[in-house]
């Protein structure tokens, strides 16, 4: 039976991690993929509850949280091997970006929403 990993990149070099700690970083992708999951429906809400908002408002708000659903589990997904390799060769934790993204998501969408209730 191979004994091989994926992805290599991730596995080829340094030594095991503490189990716990890999386990905790599989659970925080886990998260994001729940959170990202939550923006798709969200955004597909918008627009199939027909919500009394500006039309072109409610779509770009729509199209925000669909974009960002479907680019938050990419991006957890690149912090996830990122972290595990930093774990394997007992390097410094990298920065996460996947906080930021949702930051400016939410940031934007409450504004466009803000607008489409304004501007029925």
């Amino acid at each position: 039976m191979s004994r091989e990993r994926f992805p290599r990149w991730v596995y080829e070099r340094g030594t095991e991690p503490d189990p716990r700690f890999s386990l905790a970083n599989e659970r925080t992708i886990l998260a994001w993929i729940r959170t990202a999951l939550g923006l798709i429906a969200g955004g597909t809400a918008l627009e199939a509850l027909d919500l009394p908002m500006e039309p072109r408002l409610r779509l770009a708000s729509a199209i925000v949280l669909l974009v960002a659903g479907a680019a938050v589990p990419v991006v957890a997904a690149i912090e996830w091997a990122r972290t595990e390799r930093a774990m394997r060769e007992h390097g410094p934790l990298p920065g996460a970006i996947t906080g930021f993204l949702l930051v400016a998501t939410v940031s934007v969408v409450g504004v466009l929403v803000l607008l489409a209730l304004l501007l029925r």
